[in-house]
Parts: C-alpha cells; sequence; structure tokens
C-alpha cells in the first residue's frame, strides 16, 4: 500500500517550507524582534521618503504590504524589505527632472517606476538569472554608496540651515545654489539640526542598544517646540513635517502608459539591478551568519512581488534594508515572521502616533540624515580598496564621481561597465611563463626561475587562463615573438593544465602554431592536458591539427618523447644538460 506524500509547495509557495516548523520560542523571539524592528523603521520610513520627495506617509507605506510580501516569498529568514537610502535618493535624482517632488504626478511615477521595477525583478526570477547580482562588483556598491551619501547630505543642507533653496540637480549645483542663499541662515534651525546630531552621535557611540534615531529626532522635537513656545512659532520659521494621515496604505495604481515606460526603463533597469544586488548580499551576508543559505533566484521572486504589490498599496521602490535586517537579527529573530510581525506592529504605530508628526521638525529630519549619510560610508572598506588593487580603485573612482556628477543609475552602469571591461582586459592577456626543470626541487620538477638554463631547442611554457577569441591575439604576439627572439628554439611544450577553456579560434590559433613549428623543422606538444579541454579541442577539430601523438599526460613521459625528436647533433655540443635524458 502506497503512502500519500504531501506535495511539495517550495517553488511557488517557499513558506510552506518554515512555518510549519514554528513553534511557541520561535514566536515568542520573532514578535520581540519585531516590536524592535516596529520602532526603529518608524523615522526610517519618514526620513526615506524625504530623501526620495515623496510625501512622508509613503515611506511608511513602503515598509507595511511589501516586507509581508518579501518575507512569505523570499528565503532569507532575517531579511527586512522596504525604503532605504539607496533606492530613495535614485528614485529623486530619477524622477525629479521629470516632476516636481511630493506632487500627484510625482508619486504616480514613483509608483510605475516601483511597478516596472517588480516586473522585472520577478522576470530575472523566474528566468533563474540569480547569478546575475555577481556582475555587480563590491567596488561598484561601496562607491555607489559613498556617492548617494555625499548626495542625501547635500540635498538636507536647505533644511540643515533652515534655507530656502533648490536642492534639485547634482551637487555642484546644490553647492552653488546654497552659497547663493548661505547669508539666509536660519540659526535656530540650524540650533535644532545641530543638537539633534549631537544626541545622535552621542547614542551611537555611547548608548549603542538605544534606538538612536528615534531619541535624537524626539530630542530636536523637544528643542523646537521649546523654542517655539519661548520665541513664538512666527519668530523661530521652523518648518514641521507636519501631521501624517493616520490610515492603513490606501490603494494605489500606477500609470502604465508607453510615454512613462520609455522615460522610466533606463531608470527601472538601474534601480533592479542594484535593489538586488542590495537584497541578495544583505540575505546572504545573515544566512552566513545564521547557518543556512539563500536561494538567489527565490529572493529575486520575493523582491519582485513585493514591489509589484506594493505599487498597488501606496508605496514606492522597496529592497532589503541593511539597517533593519540587522537590527532583526540582533533581535533574536528566528523566522520571517519578524518581518511580518514588525509591518503589522507598524500598522498599528502609525495609527496611533501619525498626528504627532506635526511637531517633528525638518531640521531635525536633516541632523537624523547627515547621520545616516555618515553611516553610509564605509571609510574602512574604501581604504581597504585603495591599498589593495588599482582596477578595483578605478572602478570605485568612476562610479563614486558618476554619482556625484552624472544621475545616479548611470553611476551603477558605468561601475558595472568599467568592471566588466576591466575583467575582459584580465582575461584577454592570459599569463605566459617560460618554465624549466630545476634540479634542486625533488624529480626536477618544473620551475618559473628565470635563472635557469634553457634547452637550446626546446622552450617549456605554461599559459594560465582561457584561449578564447578575446586572449587569441595576446597569445599569438608572445608565440610570433619567440619565433622571432629565439628562432632556434623549433621545439614548444604547452603545459596545458591552467586552460580552463578554448573556442573554436583558440583551438585554430593552437593548430596554427603546431603547423608553423613543423614547418621550421620542429613541433608543437600539449602537457597535462585535462578531459575538459581534451574535449573541446576533439569537437572544433583542433586535436588532429595539433598531432594526437604530440599530446603527454605526464612530464616525465613528455620529456623522453620529445627528446627523441629534438637534433642530436645540437645535443652533442650543448652544455645545459637540462634533462636527464641529456645526460643518459
Amino acid at each position: 500500500m502506497k503512502t500519500a506524500r504531501s506535495p511539495n509547495w517550495s517553488w511557488m509557495l517557499p513558506f510552506m517550507t518554515w512555518l510549519p516548523g514554528v513553534g511557541r520560542v520561535e514566536l515568542k523571539a520573532d514578535l520581540v524582534a519585531a516590536l524592535t524592528g516596529a520602532i526603529v523603521v518608524l523615522p526610517q520610513g519618514v526620513a526615506f521618503a524625504t530623501i526620495a520627495g515623496m510625501p512622508p506617509e509613503y515611506g511608511l507605506y513602503a515598509g507595511m504590504v511589501p516586507a509581508i510580501i518579501a518575507a512569505l516569498f523570499g528565503s532569507s529568514r532575517h531579511l527586512v524589505s522596504g525604503p532605504t537610502t539607496a533606492a530613495s535618493v535614485v528614485l529623486f535624482s530619477s524622477l525629479s527632472i521629470m516632476a516636481i517632488p511630493g506632487t500627484p504626478d510625482y508619486v504616480t511615477l514613483a509608483l510605475t517606476l516601483t511597478f516596472m521595477v517588480g516586473v522585472m525583478e520577478l522576470a530575472l526570477g523566474f528566468a533563474r538569472m540569480g547569478a546575475l547580482v555577481n556582475f555587480i562588483s563590491h567596488s561598484v556598491i561601496v562607491g555607489f554608496t559613498a556617492g548617494a551619501a555625499v548626495l542625501i547630505a547635500a540635498k538636507q543642507l536647505k533644511y540643515f540651515f533652515g534655507i530656502e533653496m533648490d536642492s534639485g540637480g547634482h551637487l555642484h549645483d546644490i553647492l552653488f545654489q546654497f552659497g547663493q542663499h548661505i547669508v539666509e541662515i536660519n540659526p535656530l534651525a540650524t540650533l535644532v539640526a545641530a543638537v539633534t546630531l549631537g544626541i545622535g552621535i552621542v547614542c551611537k557611540r555611547w548608548l549603542p542598544r538605544i534606538p538612536y534615531m528615534i531619541v535624537a529626532m524626539i530630542g530636536g522635537s523637544l528643542l523646537a517646540v521649546a523654542l517655539d513656545l519661548w520665541l513664538g512659532v512666527d519668530q523661530t520659521g521652523i518648518a514641521t513635517v507636519g501631521a501624517l494621515p493616520a490610515s492603513l496604505p490606501p490603494l494605489s495604481s500606477p500609470s502604465l502608459t508607453l510615454d512613462h515606460i520609455r522615460q522610466l526603463a533606463p531608470t527601472a533597469l538601474a534601480v533592479t539591478l542594484f535593489a538586488l544586488t542590495e537584497a541578495v548580499s544583505i540575505g546572504r551576508s545573515l544566512a552566513a551568519r545564521g547557518g543556512y543559505r539563500i536561494d538567489g533566484n527565490q529572493e529575486f521572486i520575493g523582491q519582485g512581488l513585493s514591489n509589484i504589490a506594493g505599487s498597488f498599496f501606496s508605496g514606492y521602490v522597496a529592497t532589503g534594508s541593511f539597517n533593519r535586517s540587522g537590527v532583526n537579527y540582533e533581535a533574536g529573530a528566528r523566522t520571517p515572521l519578524a518581518s511580518i510581525f514588525a509591518a503589522f506592529m507598524l500598522m498599528a504605530i502609525v495609527l496611533l502616533v501619525a498626528p504627532f508628526a506635526s511637531y517633528l521638525p525638518k531640521a531635525a529630519m536633516a541632523g537624523v540624515l547627515f547621520l545616516v549619510a555618515w553611516g553610509l560610508i564605509d571609510f574602512k572598506e574604501i581604504g581597504h580598496i585603495l591599498h589593495a588593487s588599482r582596477r578595483e580603485t578605478g572602478v570605485l573612482a568612476v562610479t563614486f564621481f558618476s554619482a556625484i556628477f552624472l544621475e545616479l543609475e548611470f553611476a551603477i552602469f558605468s561601475g558595472v561597465l568599467l568592471s566588466l571591461v576591466l575583467y575582459l582586459d584580465r582575461t584577454s592577456k592570459p599569463r605566459i611563463v617560460t618554465l624549466a626543470p630545476n634540479p634542486l626541487l625533488p624529480n626536477h620538477a618544473f620551475s618559473s626561475d628565470p635563472d635557469l638554463p634553457q634547452c637550446p631547442q626546446l622552450r617549456i611554457l605554461r599559459i594560465d587562463g582561457s584561449l578564447f577569441f578575446g586572449s587569441v591575439a595576446h597569445v599569438e604576439q608572445f608565440f610570433d615573438r619567440l619565433r622571432a627572439e629565439h628562432p632556434e628554439q623549433k621545439h614548444l611544450a604547452l603545459i596545458a593544465n591552467g586552460i580552463n577553456f578554448v573556442d573554436l579560434q583558440g583551438g585554430q590559433t593552437l593548430a596554427l602554431e603546431a603547423e608553423r613549428r613543423r614547418t621550421d623543422g620542429g613541433g608543437m606538444y600539449l602537457i597535462n592536458v585535462k578531459q575538459g579541454l581534451w574535449e573541446e579541442l576533439e569537437r572544433c577539430g583542433c586535436l588532429d591539427a595539433t598531432g594526437a601523438r604530440n599530446v603527454f599526460q605526464a612530464k616525465t613521459a613528455a620529456i623522453r618523447g620529445i627528446y627523441q625528436k629534438l637534433d642530436k647533433s645540437v645535443c652533442a655540443t650543448c652544455d645545459k644538460r637540462i634533462f636527464r635524458e641529456c645526460n643518459a
């Protein structure tokens, strides 16, 4: 009698793999972590929405429904999705040239962009393209984040100093505007911002367990209220965020017109790549600490569904948040239920405290965002990149300065493009090393020591890299130079264990070199050929041209066979005697 097997829902309902295992211990831990996460996201949501040019409540809405969907359909136990600084900066930089921030048209564009990003993420997930984020190097992320941090601070100058100015455009535009309005600085607004910043620094450095953003905003708000009561609201001129609507996320809809899709397509692609990289990187980092693995493709699907849902529930682009995910992990979360509970708790908190946002000064928000911007710049990693690699330093610099002086989405593209160009440049020039037997090593092993004597008739090379259409020019130039500088070395032996791949053009290069060596009265030989390389040479028909008899799987047999083909008249007068066969 066959036993009934439970259906495997993991491909469509991934939460069915962990939800049945949730018990009392997991529920308790997740509820505690959720309460912490809900408190933390409250000031962050408002701050990030301000950065994005959206009404403040949209930052809170983006941390509700999208966070629930991402937790249910992702693969990470600790990743928390919602609004992030980088996504907010990209959104503002891209959409502020199309519409006035905060207006209904601007919000519609943001919802449309969110929907498009979600569709792209979902499509990439279904296409099993989880490895795509590997093409965005770490240096691109560090440079982009640092550039975004500088822009965040620059765009908050108007609120930090209480100046009415245009904060759109690139860094130099903002600084030029600030210089023109510097005489209009409001000292009271600056005092509120500075006190908020100071409280935040003190709490973050000496009281790390206290949510510094909340304490700093409360401190700045109390100071602003005291100044208003003492001098009067008209005298202080300290602007506030205004009361937030005490309501759950209202239904919304993106505008999928052809014009909007065409306008937003480049931005959507850039945001998709960056958002997925951010989410998967955070997910992998926390999974490594938690002792489990995540599925990159499933994370793509979860992020895509969360943004599609968010576009219909008044949320803008959401992705994995490092701050909230880290807090979630440190607070003891066991399962994705912590993210789900936090989203529902946030809904309850918004209904209770939203009216009090009318006391929140924009200057206090600016002080908090200065802290956020400073925290985004990873000085330690930047220093490591600067000392470790010139290539990665170039990628970092290009991405950073592109983020500051160009549109942010192009900063990502430029960094990725430069990374790929440098990678192709490196792979197109495989390392070619001259070898010779070293009598001081066991079994006279081959060594790359340049002081070792060379056989007058035989050159031994090792190629470290693949032979494909992009690298054959470099290899051919080396072969030509070798024949011109050492015409007496008519025989060439290639140690092939460093060649992982050869395409048709690479195989033809080997065949052509073998033919030239035979014409000159010598030969070319392959030693230590991998099984995969052998099959590829056979498949492209190049093994026959190279000569199957000239392929050896061991060094000893190769030297013995090649020695028989050397010109013995030259051997008779040779004083190198580097092979054992020479002495025999």
